[in-house]
């Protein structure tokens, strides 16, 4: 935004003269929300709704200034089998529609609209509208009182990133504090990040001239799913991302879509000598990539410019977190997911959404030592995969087959003679692996249990075995295995309970299949090609 473009503004909202007058600007000033305004509704929201609202103090201020959480939730229903989406406002400060937007997601979630009535029988819904009470009340500006913006805590250099993470200025930022109490606290499954119309873009006469208040027809361009600033910042699946894009589409909202709608490639570092070519965005570290690195949690941001706009599309969030997704069979956003090599997949265990949150977490801060491999080259009928747990279940792999199987003879657990065979019965000619030196972030174990998911690429395909280190297995959600159609493949999960996965160095999949149809292979050239050369 050019300074020109708001010095235009700001003499259309001051001298109302002229054409302009008719226009949507000149009407009375917008209400501007106040700390005591703010603090009175919270609790008139719990004395309302007691039976799907409460909130709580997490934090102030350098300055004394109350940083709040609100709870949503149908509080008759236990939380054990529920989702958690924390709902945030971190740029505001100055991004002001961040903040009002965040509140009408709030207030609609309190209403009855079907939609919201089921989120808060399957979600627990976490908000912090106001992460910046200085910012938001008092400057319009980013940082609180000394400087750090709780949106980026300060900067990669505030952070400690050696073994696990940690954020070394929490005296200097309570509001980064307050946020982090509630990601280690909730570990939620989904954090939307809400931004909006800026201040920021005003200079400091601008903001006195304005007396404290926003005009009324400031709107910006709206984007769905990621920050421009950052590449990093979004959803890992595209899909969450034009889900939400949708739902605001279908009520009235358009969005624009990053590097998609510029057509441009992503920037790296290898290329900047091609700066000008590439996406504007830059693969930074903000302070809710936290709750990834701790808790594998699904980033998304929204930049709004019309509060209704920030609840249609929360709206489709909230649906996917209500519903299955495309390649799962439990409800709830897709976060399982916690290790993966070529299309074979570590997931979360649990019988519900707290003990699936327990196994995702515990797994997620393992996972970066595990070793990983399958039998190659692929077959059709034929699915593997082997997971090294743990540094003694790394040294085991061996690209040769004969060597891979005597190191697993002479370990306890294995049916060494079933792997045996399906290695050996199969033209596979070595086992293609990659071996992690890396130590684990959390060397407690595998304490939640875990499962191993591989995708048979003929969804009607029969099942002849599913074996776990060489035991054949029956279908079981506790302890066996699982099949479902999904994108187009028959998914197939191997749930490994926490007594048995406690003791795993190695985690062995294997599965044998009938296609149930017949693909063609191989390529022949046309018969006139195939002639001609034979006249040679």
């Amino acid at each position: 935004m050019s300074s020109n473009y708001v010095k235009c503004l700001l003499a259309a909202l001051l001298l109302a003269t002229g054409p302009l007058s008719a226009q949507v600007w000149q009407g009375p000033p917008l209400h501007r929300l106040t700390l005591e305004e703010y603090e009175h509704t919270l609790a008139y929201w719990q004395r309302q709704f007691p039976d799907r609202f409460a909130y709580e103090k997490i934090g102030q201020t350098l300055e004394g200034d109350g940083i709040y959480l609100a709870k949503i939730t149908n509080r008759g229903i236990p939380d054990n089998n529920k989702q958690v989406a924390l709902i945030t406002s971190i740029h505001g400060g100055p991004e002001r529609s961040g903040v009002t937007g965040t509140l009408s997601v709030l207030e609609w979630l309190l209403g009855n609209d079907p939609l919201a009535v089921e989120t808060r029988n399957r979600q627990l819904v976490l908000f912090i509208p106001i992460v910046n009470p200085h910012g938001f009340f008092k400057t319009d500006r980013f940082g609180n009182s000394v400087k750090i913006d709780p949106y980026n805590s300060g900067g990669a250099t505030s952070w400690n990133f050696t073994n696990g993470i940690t954020y070394n200025r929490q005296d200097e930022s309570p509001e980064v504090k307050a946020l982090l109490h509630v990601f280690d606290t909730y570990r939620p499954d989904v954090n939307l990040d809400i931004h909006g119309t800026g201040m920021q873009e005003y200079k400091q006469e601008h903001i006195k001239q304005l007396r404290g208040k926003s005009f009324r027809g400031q709107i910006m361009f709206e984007v769905t799913g990621t920050a421009y600033s950052n590449s990093n910042l979004r959803p890992w699946d595209w899909r969450i991302t034009e889900a939400m894009l949708e739902a605001g589409r279908k009520e009235g909202f358009p969005s624009d879509r990053a590097e998609a709608d510029a057509q441009q490639m992503h920037w790296s570092a290898n290329m900047q000598a091609a700066e000008g070519q590439l996406w504007r965005g830059r693969p930074l570290f903000y302070t809710a990539q936290y709750a990834y690195l701790k808790y594998h949690t699904l980033l998304s941001t929204l930049e709004v410019a019309w509060e209704q706009s920030a609840v249609a599309r929360a709206k489709g969030l909230f649906k996917i977190g209500n519903g299955v997704w495309s390649d799962e069979n439990v409800q709830g956003y897709p976060v399982n997911k916690v290790h993966a090599f070529v299309g074979k997949f570590v997931v979360a265990y649990g019988k519900n959404a707290t003990e699936r949150r327990n196994s995702r977490v515990t797994i997620w801060q393992q996972q970066a030592a595990f070793s990983h491999g399958i039998a190659y080259p692929e077959v059709e009928g034929r699915e593997s995969f082997f997971v090294g747990l743990t540094p003694k279940g790394n040294s085991w792999m061996h690209e040769d087959l004969d060597t891979l199987v005597e190191r697993l003879r002479q370990q306890p657990g294995f049916n060494t003679d079933a792997i045996a065979s399906f290695l050996r019965t199969t033209p596979y000619i070595k086992f293609a692996f990659e071996r992690s030196t890396r130590k684990p972030l959390d060397s407690a174990g595998i304490k939640y249990g875990m499962g191993l998911r591989v995708r048979v690429p003929y969804e009607n395909a029969r099942l002849k075995q599913v074996r776990l280190n060489g035991h054949l297995l029956k279908e079981s959600a506790a302890d066996g295995y699982q099949a479902w159609k999904g994108e187009g493949y028959l998914q197939v999960q191997v749930n490994i309970p926490p007594a048995k996965a406690a003791g795993m160095d190695m985690a062995i999949l294997t599965c044998e299949y009938e296609a149930g149809v017949k693909r063609s292979y191989g390529w022949t050239p046309p018969k006139a090609v195939l002639d001609q050369l034979k006249k040679k």
